[in-house]
């Protein structure tokens, strides 16, 4: 408790905050300097680094996130490997900031998620819900001798809520405008899309996960090349393809796209087992690799274009991309064909970070966990009642 207290008696805290997605590339760290907690809070990013997973790390977490064999060995030993690469991200990102480690006050760290139930299935009997990420937090809190808060997401599931999207948190207190209504789309491996209706309060806030950002594209780089890429570097092999109508329409006739907010996805849904009815189907119609890389990526763009045209219930004036998506200029042109005449513009735009968004939203979820202050989004997740999310080790 009197690690807390020293906390609560500081004007400013140095947070990092921590993010491993579901394209399972790396891990990013996001180094903030905040002041206050709650709406009136201000953030300021004083340095990021992303550092990318050594192959056998990212192969190992696409196998356990797969739902296929893991046993409880694994989990442990991976739980614990993650929190050592998270401590070295928190290193890595102190180091290129110029910040002594014993000067940071808190972690946030969202863990890797290997699995997402945000519906109940029946299990031993019963329905059960749940979620897990994994990164143990005392591995980061005895590294830096500061308290850590992690596995922000349980909280709001126990209390009906999906668990996901949380990033819209953040982005309220840092995107909200008087004048205008403002998209968030974030594009990792899930895309979600967070709108912030002008001059609303925190509970006008909704969002969701759109469906597949990177995630289907990623697989098919993997598959096409044998491993040899991760992902299609500005959108290169994309553009070299056609779009298959044939293949998009079996795409869009996807049951998460009719299912209405509040809703999140992940790899249970768009895994492997997915790519690998859309490869034979791409095969059946006679298409090369390129044209179903193509096909996939102008469904990520259908997918944002359904969540506005259908599920917004007030229209942004503005889309701001950010994640590696927002990095594809393929995907972009795409995303702004699929919503013209509506402006999709980049983090970089507004004088943001695209890569570090979700990184910082760890440190400001953190910061509200400490002050004991609400940090869920029920018009978001669904949730009964607002929480506080984050579990503190000390």
């Amino acid at each position: 408790m009197k690690a807390l207290q020293a906390l609560w008696n500081k004007d400013k805290l140095l947070v990092i905050g921590l993010m491993s997605g579901t394209s399972a590339d790396g891990m990013d760290a996001a180094l903030t300097e905040i002041t206050g907690f709650g709406p009136g809070s201000r953030v300021r990013m004083l340095g990021f680094v992303s550092l990318p997973y050594p192959d056998e790390v990212r192969s190992e977490i696409l196998r356990l996130a797969s739902g296929g064999a893991g046993g409880s060995r694994d989990l442990c030993l991976f739980s614990f490997l993650m929190g050592q690469l998270s401590l070295e991200a928190c290193l890595a990102v102190c180091e290129k900031a110029g910040v002594d480690p014993s000067r940071v006050d808190l972690v946030g760290s969202h863990g890797q998620t290997l699995w997402h139930i945000p519906a109940p299935e029946s299990y031993l009997g019963r329905p059960v819900r749940g979620t897990l990420q994994l990164g143990e937090a005392s591995v980061i809190a005895e590294g830096l001798s500061c308290p850590v808060v992690s596995d922000f997401r349980v909280r709001d599931l126990a209390a009906g809520g999906q668990g996901a999207p949380l990033v819209p948190y953040a982005e309220y207190l840092i995107y909200r405008r008087d004048d205008q209504t403002v998209g968030l789309q974030n594009i990792g491996g899930i895309g979600n899309l967070t709108v912030l209706p002008r001059g609303g309060a925190m509970g006008d806030t909704f969002a969701f996960d759109t469906g597949p950002g990177n995630m289907v594209m990623d697989q098919i780089v993997e598959r096409m090349t044998g491993g040899r890429r991760r992902y299609d570097e500005n959108g290169a092999m994309a553009a070299g393809g056609a779009c298959s109508g044939e293949l998009l329409a079996w795409m869009m006739n996807d049951p998460y796209l009719m299912k209405k907010p509040p809703k999140s996805t992940g790899r249970e849904v768009y895994g492997a087992a997915y790519v690998d009815a859309l490869m034979r189907k791409g095969a059946e119609a006679g298409l090369r690799g390129e044209d179903i890389l193509a096909t996939a990526a102008r469904f990520t763009a259908e997918c944002v274009r359904v969540a506005v045209q259908t599920y917004c219930r007030v229209r942004p004036d503005i889309l701001v991309v950010g994640g590696g998506g927002s990095r594809n200029p393929t995907l972009m042109a795409l995303l702004r064909d699929a919503l013209s005449p509506m402006p999709v513009l980049t983090n970089e735009d507004l004088g943001y970070d695209s890569d570090a968004k979700e990184a910082v939203a760890f440190a400001v979820l953190a910061n509200e966990c400490v002050h004991g202050h609400v940090n869920s989004m029920p018009s978001v997740t669904g949730a009964r009642h607002p929480v506080v999310m984050g579990k503190i080790s000390l």
